[in-house]
């Protein structure tokens, strides 16, 4: 599959640089989609060295979780849970601690380390996986859990509202949380469906009922505090929690005489040494991506979008987000661009300024997520992963779009 999508972007591209040149008279599209070639060439290099200094560090601290026995211990809290949706997975297995520390982390918005840890659990999976070229049924449902961007504390997009002079920079938290808890049930219901999972059986319901009751005791908590308490909250709440379990896998390794110097740096230097092995992967989805949008694709289906919504009879305000919903699937950057690019020009506190932010906070960079996670393990056969996280990505797109609606009229 990721041939035929690699290929169709080029394609596509070349298409739409054609029909510039030769009917719009624009001479210099190609130019452009050479600059973007080397362009995301470049930048590729420039994640590579941000992505090697986080895994350095956070495989060195999993080292010593997992010679600590903590690993160990999260797998067993959720095993009950994971024998049911991860069959193939055997109880106890190092995989399920890794898969819940990643999920902590990406909950509470710590990219930073979400990412080392999330690929630390795709290794171990894949230490399962009899056909290592094919995604195995458990690293499709890891990875589109991972798409769907389940995030409580989206800190990162409170910072840039309060940076754009935003009135109140949390007005998009309870929106963003709809959206990417609409986001994520749709990533589990759609694999659930193709893989045949029993969502259904009792101890998968009292799992996920305990998480709906947990979201609705933290809601409560936090609809009584201000905005700023709120923001500050948040902030507090992530860095306490990531430098907390730092500090846990560190205390319990010293009480279990675990020597946590040496331990780090073994661990680090395999985080070093397979992260540079990545290069190639992110080359080669990332100048896909920038030649897509280098060639004006991406803007021929927003004036589609337009054009749908005006013939429809809709109110077309939430068109002028949409740069942003269609470039976070490929690009993180691109769609934190858009973003702020929507907030300069209609004003922060507009409505689609606020849809924009609830796009960004509520939807990932699948494509790079899915080039990241399976091509740390050499997965080049994607099975059905990819179309139940574009199937999640678009569930979350709709659902903010209705509870912006709903919420900013």
């Amino acid at each position: 599959m990721l041939n035929g999508i690699w290929l169709s972007f080029f394609l596509a591209a070349f298409a739409a640089a054609l029909w510039q040149w030769l009917g719009l008279g624009d001479a210099e599209v190609f130019s452009r989609l050479v600059a973007a070639l080397f362009d995301m060439a470049r930048l590729s290099v420039e994640i590579m060295l941000v992505l090697v200094g986080t895994m350095t560090l956070w495989l060195g601290f999993l080292a010593i979780a997992e010679k600590a026995g903590m690993v160990r211990v999260l797998a067993r809290l959720l095993d009950p849970l994971f024998r049911r949706l991860m069959p193939e997975v055997p109880s106890g297995h190092p995989a399920q601690g890794h898969i819940t520390m990643n999920f902590a982390a990406n909950v509470l918005g710590l990219d930073n380390a979400a990412t080392p840890i999330g690929i630390k659990a795709m290794q171990s999976l894949q230490q399962l996986n009899p056909h290592k070229d094919t995604a195995s049924n458990a690293q499709i449902l890891f990875l589109v859990l991972n798409t769907s961007s389940l995030t409580l504390l989206p800190v990162t997009i409170f910072m840039y509202r309060a940076q754009q002079g935003a009135a109140d920079p949390t007005a998009v938290f309870l929106p963003i949380l709809l959206a990417t808890t609409a986001s994520s049930l749709v990533g589990l219901l759609t694999v659930a469906l193709v893989q045949r999972l029993k969502l259904w059986d009792p101890v998968v319901l009292l799992y996920l009922v305990s998480v709906a009751v947990g979201l609705g005791v933290l809601l409560t908590t936090l609809a009584g505090m201000s905005a700023q308490a709120l923001a500050a909250t948040s902030t507090l709440v992530g860095n306490l929690t990531l430098f907390g379990i730092i500090i846990a896998f560190l205390g319990v390794a010293a009480l279990r005489k675990v020597n946590v110097y040496d331990t780090f740096i073994e661990g680090a230097k395999e985080g070093f040494s397979f992260t540079v092995s990545l290069l190639p992967y992110l080359i080669a989805m990332l100048v896909a991506v920038g030649v897509l949008r280098a060639s004006g694709v991406l803007d021929a289906g927003l004036e589609g979008f337009r054009w749908l919504a005006n013939w429809a009879g809709w109110d077309t305000r939430f068109v002028e987000a949409l740069p942003t919903a269609f470039i976070k699937p490929l690009s993180g950057s691109g769609a934190r661009a858009m973003m702020i690019e929507t907030m300069d020009t209609f004003g922060v506190d507009s409505f689609p300024a606020l849809l924009a932010a609830t796009l960004q906070g509520s939807t990932e960079t699948t494509f790079y997520v899915l080039a990241v996670y399976f091509g740390a393990v050499g997965i080049r056969k994607v099975r059905h992963g990819l179309g139940c996280a574009l199937a999640a990505d678009f569930a979350g797109i709709v659902t903010a779009i209705l509870v912006c609606y709903w919420f900013f009229g």
